[in-house]
């Protein structure tokens, strides 16, 4: 099968209504379905399992850099979400409230947490009196709510399933230090797991988390052209501990405030995977989240023999540490290739009669449908080889395309095309607030960062033509 042949009627083309293609595979694959409650979606086992593989690498990674898991309650009093002017200002807007617990009005209401810094940050005064408590290196696996307007299954929604991190930390070094260790490991997530591409780097202060002195991002780019803000993390200084009272006794015998950081991916990841590599068919899941690797196709399975051998090959496989899927259900083969197609399993194995009989199978690689017969005694070694390559592929088509769709822009016509395209538009800019609002209102891009490699490559900004002295990146975005 060439990659682009259309086998699938029950998905639209990505050519045809990009959105309508992204709810389509949502749904077709099993990955979630609507809930009563506007918003709020259901995980189904397909979708979750892929989350699930994504816990399991940052699990590990965090472990190895030091980091505890815990469990903070799912609801904050308002009046203590109140201790912290700028950070209240920021989620207000998009906090569900509880008024009422049983028949009785509360007296100090409760916030559904939007995200939980106040609450870490009320357990942290209790608990560090010293250096020697320091540092905290704590996170969570949790659901926050937000009470967003527009939703989109994973991409946005009034409730989602993330890891929030929450650092306390004796110096700013150390702080600064875990801000950037974290970003780091993201951008690893992405390359090594995901197989995508992220573009990272420092937000501007209007795209800055509420209540953080700095805050840092990975985007990733989507076929159309879009940018999706796929994790944070963000240095605090020491405000929050002041806000909440939180010190501790140095060596040397002073209180000092300790220096806090905070950094979360979500759910958000999941449509990120879903859209960087999809195509007309459905998924098309890199083999480090998809939660089957390979799935074993019988065909003729009525034929003696035929099924006993996939069940042989799929032991075979499933022994060797492939998550492995054998299909033995009465559907035909062709709908069976459809399916998993759908499904997005990298790789697929054929097993007929007339193989049995070689002592051969066939792999089929989803991302290009390229089909390569191998022997028996050579599947497994083989199969293995295929998933590290699919890997490759598909990380090195995304980043072609990434870098196909950075464009450097020397004037506001030049920005326009460049958005229009799709894509980052790459600018110089004075950093005044006021140009980066006018872009907003002009071209409904924002400023998705200002990477790393600060090189310039112009003297003015195209707004206002007065000195440029930072890079951006500007896009539209999710």
């Amino acid at each position: 099968m060439e990659q682009n042949q259309i086998k699938n009627s029950a998905i639209t083309r990505q050519s045809e209504d990009f959105a309508q293609w992204y709810t389509d595979v949502c749904k077709k694959a099993e990955l979630m379905e609507y809930s009563s409650v506007k918003g709020f979606i259901i995980y189904r086992p397909y979708g979750y399992a892929i989350w699930e593989q994504i816990q399991n690498y940052l699990n590990k990674r965090f472990k190895e850099t030091g980091h505890e898991n815990v469990y903070m309650p799912m609801v904050i009093p308002e009046s203590l979400f109140a201790k912290e002017k700028e950070h209240v200002e920021g989620f207000a807007p998009e906090c569900l409230v509880a008024t009422k617990g049983g028949k009785e009005q509360l007296d100090d209401n409760l916030i559904i947490r939007p995200t939980s810094e106040v609450l870490f940050c009320d357990h942290y005064a209790r608990i560090i009196s010293s250096y020697r408590d320091l540092p905290k290196l704590y996170n969570q696996w949790c659901s926050v709510v937000r009470w967003e307007k527009t939703t989109r299954p994973f991409l946005r929604g009034a409730e989602f399933l993330w890891q929030e991190g929450h650092t306390m930390h004796a110096t700013e070094e150390e702080a600064r230090h875990e801000t950037l260790q974290m970003l780091e490991i993201y951008d690893e997530l992405g390359r090594d797991v995901l197989a995508i591409p992220f573009s990272k780097g420092r937000k501007t202060d209007k795209e800055k988390f509420s209540g953080a002195l700095e805050t840092y991002s990975i985007e990733a780019l989507m076929p159309d052209g879009k940018a999706l803000q796929s994790g944070t993390t963000h240095y605090f200084g020491n405000g929050f501990a002041k806000a909440f009272g939180i010190q501790y006794q140095t060596k040397e015998g002073k209180l000092e405030n300790p220096y806090q950081t905070s950094w979360g991916v979500s759910t958000r990841l999941l449509g990120a995977t879903i859209m960087v590599h999809g195509d007309d068919n459905g998924l098309v899941l890199p083999p480090q989240v998809a939660p089957i690797q390979i799935v074993i196709i019988p065909v003729a399975a009525n034929k003696p023999g035929v099924m006993t051998k996939a069940k042989e090959i799929a032991k075979q496989f499933k022994d060797a540490g492939f998550r492995t899927k054998l299909d033995d259900s009465d559907k035909t083969p062709g709908w069976k290739f459809s399916e998993w197609e759908m499904k997005g399993v990298p790789l697929r194995v054929e097993v007929g009669p007339r193989d049995i009989e070689n002592e051969q199978v066939v792999l089929a690689k989803r991302n290009t449908g390229e089909k390569i017969i191998v022997k028996f005694n050579e599947m497994v070694e083989k199969a293995d080889q295929l998933l590290k390559v699919i890997h490759d592929e598909m990380y090195k088509k995304a980043l072609s395309y990434l870098l196909d769709h950075v464009t450097e822009v020397h004037s506001m016509d030049e920005l326009n095309v460049a958005l229009e395209k799709g894509g980052y538009a790459k600018m110089m800019w004075c950093g005044d607030q006021a140009c980066e609002d006018k872009i907003k209102e002009l071209t409904n891009a924002t400023a998705r960062c200002l990477p790393f490699n600060q090189i310039a490559f112009d003297t003015t900004c195209p707004v206002c033509g007065k000195k440029a002295c930072k890079v951006v990146l500007f896009a539209k975005a999710y």
